[in-house]
C-alpha cells in the first residue's frame, strides 16, 4: 500500500544532518511492512532484527555500546556484511531491548555513517518506566498512524478521486462526485485504515470478517495493557479503553470518569489514561480557555476528549451493523456524529496538528481548534450529516473573528458567511 510517511523515510535517507531514526506508533499500523519496503527499495540489503522476536540479540547490546563491535556481532550472526550508507539496519520492537535504544547515541556520535531505522509500538509506555533512558538529541523522531482517507483511496486504486478532492477543496468548487465521495467516506467508517483490514476488505469484500479482524485488534490491544502494566493498573486501562465509544456519545465530549465506574476519581485512573495516551491507541485533544495564540499557553489539561487512533475500530467497538452505514437508521445518528468528530481528530493529526476543543461561558461546545505552522488560529466545526446550523462555531467567530473557519460536514464544497464548507471526505486536505 502507497503511504505517506515514505515521503519523509526518504528525505531522512538524503539528510545532510540524519541521525538513527525512530520511527513510533500503534500496533498493527504498518510500520515493519512499510520500512522493510523502503529498505528493499533504498538500499543494497536491509538486516532486520526483531528483538521480541529474537530475544538472543540483546546480549549484543547488554555487553557494551561500542558501535564497531555491535556490527561485527550482528554481521557475523545473520552472515551478512553490513555497508556504510548501503546496508539498512533495522531494529524493530526496540523497546525490547532498552540497550539497543541506547546504543543510538553512540552510533551518530560515532558511526553516522551507518543507516539505522529503530521502530517501536509501545515505546511511549517503554520510556516512562522506571530505569529506561533515552537517547535525547541523538535520533530523529518520526510518527507514524493508521491509513488516513487519502491513503485509503490510494489503496482502492482511487488516485483520481484523491486529485479531484484536492482540486475542488483548492479551487472551493463543487464536486460532482459528491455523493459517491461520501459512500467512500462511509466506508472509510466500517474498515478505518488498518493495512490488514484493508487489505482483507480489497480482496473478499466480506464485512464480517473485517469486523473479526478489528476484533482481534482490540483483544491484541487488551491484551498488551496486561503485558506492559502492572496487574493492578491493568484492569483500570481496560475499563478507560472500553468507555470511550459511550464517552463520545454523550452530548459533552468532556472524558468523564463517572462513564467509567460510578464514584470513580481521576487520581484513580490517571496512570491507567496516561498508558493509553503514550501508547498511541487512544488520542488525547485537550481544553483551551482561549482561542489565542499559542493555543498550547491557553490549554487546561484538566479537561480532554479522548478518541481512538482509528475509527474503524471505534464502530467495531459500537458493533454497527453493516446496513446502518447504507439505509436510513434514526439510531444510528447519534454514533454517526461520534465517528465523523473521531475521523476528523485523527485526520487533523495525521497532517501534524494538535487539536484542541473550545467551550464558551454558555456551554456551547467547538469540536476542534487548530494552529497552523504559520501560527493561524483555526476553527473547525464537525457535523455527521448536511444540517449545519452551529450555535458553538458563531459564539466563537463573534468572539475571537478568526480569518479562517472550516466547517467539515455531508454537504459539498462552499463558501459563505466567511465559513469554508468541506465534505467529510476531504479532511485529509486541511
Amino acid at each position: 500500500m502507497q503511504r505517506k510517511s515514505v515521503s519523509n523515510l526518504t528525505f531522512w535517507k538524503g539528510s545532510d544532518y540524519r541521525m538513527p531514526l525512530l520511527v513510533t506508533g500503534a500496533r498493527q499500523i504498518g510500520k515493519t511492512h512499510t520500512i522493510l519496503e523502503f529498505g528493499k527499495n533504498e538500499y543494497r540489503n536491509v538486516l532486520n532484527i526483531n528483538f521480541e522476536f529474537n530475544k538472543s540479540f540483546k546480549g549484543i547490546f547488554e555487553q557494551n555500546l561500542e558501535p564497531q563491535r555491535i556490527l561485527r556481532e550482528i554481521s557475523v550472526r545473520m552472515g551478512e556484511t553490513i555497508l556504510p550508507n548501503e546496508t539498512l539496519l533495522f531494529f524493530d520492537e526496540i523497546q525490547a531491548c532498552p540497550a539497543a535504544l541506547n546504543s543510538l547515541k553512540y552510533f551518530f556520535e560515532q558511526a553516522p555513517e551507518y543507516h539505522i531505522i529503530a521502530a517501536g509500538s509501545l515505546l511511549g509506555v517503554a520510556l516512562h518506566r522506571e530505569g529506561f533512558s533515552f537517547p535525547v538529541g541523538k535520533v530523529m523522531q518520526m510518527k507514524m498512524y493508521p491509513l488516513d482517507f487519502e491513503e485509503f483511496l490510494w489503496a482502492l486504486g482511487q488516485q483520481e478521486a484523491t486529485n479531484l478532492i484536492r482540486d475542488c477543496f483548492t479551487n472551493n468548487e463543487k464536486c460532482l462526485s459528491h455523493d459517491k465521495l461520501m459512500e467512500y467516506y462511509l466506508l472509510y467508517l466500517q474498515t478505518g485504515g488498518m493495512p490488514q483490514v484493508v487489505q482483507h476488505y480489497i480482496e473478499h469484500k466480506d464485512f464480517t470478517f473485517v469486523r473479526a479482524l478489528q476484533q482481534n485488534i482490540i483483544v491484541n490491544y487488551i491484551s498488551d495493557m496486561g503485558k506492559y502494566s502492572t496487574p493492578a493498573m491493568t484492569s483500570k486501562t481496560i475499563a478507560v479503553f472500553q468507555s470511550i465509544p459511550s464517552q463520545l456519545t454523550k452530548e459533552n465530549h468532556k472524558f468523564q470518569f463517572k462513564i467509567i465506574k460510578s464514584g470513580a476519581r481521576a487520581k484513580d485512573y490517571q496512570e491507567s489514561i496516561d498508558w493509553l495516551f503514550n501508547s498511541d491507541i487512544v488520542r488525547k485533544c485537550t481544553l483551551i480557555n482561549d482561542g489565542f495564540f499559542p493555543l498550547n499557553s491557553n490549554a487546561n489539561p484538566t479537561f480532554y476528549k479522548a478518541y481512538l487512533s482509528d475509527v474503524g475500530l471505534l464502530a467495531a467497538q459500537y458493533q454497527i451493523p453493516e446496513a446502518a452505514f447504507l439505509s436510513d437508521f434514526p439510531a444510528f445518528d447519534n454514533i454517526k456524529g461520534s465517528l465523523a468528530e473521531n475521523y476528523v481528530m485523527n485526520s487533523l493529526i495525521s497532517n501534524g496538528y494538535e487539536p484542541h476543543y473550545w467551550v464558551s461561558e454558555g456551554s456551547a461546545e467547538l469540536d476542534f481548534v487548530i494552529q497552523d505552522k504559520d501560527g493561524k488560529i483555526i476553527p473547525l466545526e464537525t457535523k455527521s450529516s448536511d444540517n449545519v446550523k452551529a450555535k458553538s462555531l458563531k459564539v466563537y467567530c463573534e468572539k475571537y473573528k478568526p480569518e479562517t473557519v472550516y466547517r467539515v460536514s455531508a454537504k459539498n464544497f462552499g463558501f459563505g458567511n466567511g465559513i469554508k464548507s468541506v465534505p467529510l471526505y476531504a479532511a485529509f486536505c486541511i
